[in-house]
């Protein structure tokens, strides 16, 4: 097996909704805000090569919103989606598999694009696109808190495509490549568990998107059930802490992923992580 971490390029989201009740005052040395109140986040995406699988974990925005939709999130940097597989070898056609974690349109965006007729198609014309079938139903049928985060054209052309599969809590699509499904930054997120190198590394989406997450209750605004986020992240560290895991973040804008300790003050960052040097 080899990993490929695939760089998307960043965006703005406010720093008050990424840091929920914790304080300003605390949160701003973590990720510094601008003037409006934004601060810088990656989208990182993982490339799992395992024989003649390609899976590529979720997709980033991608690029054909309007310039309206952008200038909400302010989308930044020299990478792309497609710049960085190819920057690895890759093609697009070459993917086998897109594990999409969930589907708010900073996770999912890049999975569709447009053709030359203006028709949205998925980007992975060889793929297969896995999602929850619970999570898959709540995108589609949203409710009005994140509605404006499933977008349908990012979502209703896989199924349409026939690409569609579904995985269910905890499943494999592969011996190595299982799930951890937690409930509550949305329905049925999926966290991939990735056996590599005698290591498990859980690549952390929405749970833990940056390590200045780690903090129990540092819970994003965004969270539907923050409560459940909470048991979630705490059952969550004491299995990353008892079985050594290393935790890949998709949205911290320096940090890659890393490996923790318990201390006094909780668990916290023990030592950063390049998957290029591990």
């Amino acid at each position: 097996m080899k990993l490929y971490t695939i760089d998307t390029g960043f965006f703005k989201l406010d720093g008050g909704a990424m840091f929920g009740v914790v304080p300003k005052t605390i949160w701003n040395k973590l990720n510094p805000a601008d003037a409006n109140n934004l601060c810088d986040w990656a989208m990182r995406c993982l490339l799992v090569e395992e024989g003649n699988r390609l899976v590529l974990i979720d997709c980033g925005l991608g690029n054909k919103q309007s310039e309206k939709f952008f200038s909400y999130y302010e989308p930044f940097g020299d990478d792309s989606l497609e710049k960085s597989l190819r920057k690895n070898g890759f093609r697009p056609e070459d993917i086998t598999d897109v594990f999409l974690t969930h589907l708010h349109f900073d996770h999912c965006g890049g999975a569709v694009k447009t053709d030359t007729d203006g028709k949205y198609i998925p980007a992975f014309s060889n793929a297969n696109y896995w999602s929850h079938p619970k999570h898959w139903e709540w995108a589609v049928h949203p409710n009005s808190r994140e509605k404006a985060s499933f977008l349908k054209e990012n979502i209703l052309p896989i199924k349409e495509s026939g690409q569609l599969k579904m995985l269910g809590d905890g499943e494999e699509i592969f011996p190595g490549f299982s799930n951890i499904t937690v409930y509550g930054h949305t329905e049925a997120m999926m966290l991939p568990k990735i056996s590599y190198k005698n290591k498990t590394i859980i690549y952390c989406a929405d749970l833990l998107p940056s390590a200045g997450h780690l903090p129990i209750s540092y819970v994003m605004a965004y969270d539907v059930r923050p409560l459940v986020t909470l048991i979630e992240k705490e059952k969550f560290m004491e299995e990353a802490i008892a079985n050594d895991w290393l935790l890949f973040f998709e949205h911290d804008k320096s940090i890659e992923a890393c490996s923790l300790i318990q201390t006094e003050r909780g668990v916290r960052m023990k030592e950063e992580i390049r998957m290029n040097e591990f």
